[in-house]
């Protein structure tokens, strides 16, 4: 096992750290530095496979069903992290993209040795969120051979669902089990096997991709402005303000005014300026226009 571990690009020793304990502060920060530039050309590589998953993902979505993260250590900390923002970012249901964490969610605290191995662990966690096939999963792990998710891209796979994986491994032995497979292929870490660095930004980054761009074609997103915001503190409900300003060029007082009567939801504050409707009108319209705010004035203003 641990030589088969050894084979793998993320385990491989980086040449150009090789005496990273001699270096001095700046020179360590370079050599990280270089690597990190490396990142975002290993993910151009793979938007192709990151398209695929995200039109299933929203596919899924579109009709009640939910994505699901699954990882250990920090493979599960990137898509808590993730998924955590979406209810603020979007105002959607906590449910709708959730993380399910190797250990639970105290791992990500704290590890909890051994979680990752427990290939059937991954499926009883999956079961316990009640998964089904309407569901789509995405199993992240840097190495591409945790058990854990691993475990449970195999149930989801009986159940009929889609199924992602995240990897920085070529042909891993997770992308056997996924309908789609993503492979980053980001180099060895500056810190030999440490894929809290490189592995992990990379994944960070491509689920930053498939949340966000999801939640656009979900009509969350009016021109590249939050209006699905949840404006629950002083922050929030400025940026709501600003974002009002933005689109219908009104005042600070006016733009306070439409989101006092909306309650501080953006979308259908701005049908109502920009259709010259009242609320009811322009809650109407968006259900109408299932939630696209660009559809819903264009149906009050034809």
């Amino acid at each position: 096992m641990e030589l088969e571990l050894s084979k793998l690009t993320t385990e491989i020793r980086n040449q150009y750290s090789m005496n990273l304990d001699q270096m001095s502060t700046l020179e360590v920060l370079k050599t990280i530095n270089n690597e990190d530039k490396k990142i975002a050309e290993a993910v151009e590589q793979v938007l192709p496979e990151v398209a695929i998953a995200i039109e299933a993902t929203y596919q899924s979505l579109k009709n009640g069903g939910r994505l699901f993260y699954v990882g250990a250590g920090t493979s599960g900390r990137v898509g808590i992290i993730d998924a955590s923002e979406c209810p603020p970012t979007f105002m959607t249901d906590p449910d709708m993209v959730q993380t399910v964490m190797a250990g639970g969610t105290g791992a990500f605290f704290q590890a909890v040795e051994g979680s990752e191995d427990n290939e059937a662990q991954g499926e009883q966690d999956l079961k316990g969120r009640k998964f089904t096939k309407n569901d789509v999963v995405i199993g992240i792990t840097a190495s591409g051979r945790t058990p854990y998710p691993i475990g449970a891209l195999k149930y989801a796979n009986d159940l009929g669902a889609y199924t992602i994986s995240l990897t920085c491994n070529e042909n891993s032995t997770i992308s056997t089990f996924a309908d789609c497979g993503i492979e980053v292929l980001v180099g060895p870490e500056v810190l030999t096997g440490s894929t809290r660095m490189k592995a992990a930004t990379a994944h960070k980054m491509i689920l930053n991709m498939i949340s966000t761009t999801t939640m656009v074609k979900l009509g969350k997103v009016y021109e590249n402005l939050m209006v699905d915001v949840h404006a629950s503190n002083y922050k929030l409900k400025e940026r709501a303000k600003k974002n009002m300003m933005e689109v219908t060029h009104i005042t600070y007082e006016k733009a306070e005014a439409a989101l006092e009567k909306t309650s501080y939801q953006v979308k259908p504050a701005i049908v109502m300026i920009e259709a010259g409707v009242d609320l009811q009108k322009a809650n109407q319209a968006i259900e109408e226009s299932n939630g696209y705010v660009r559809e819903a004035i264009a149906s009050l203003v034809q």
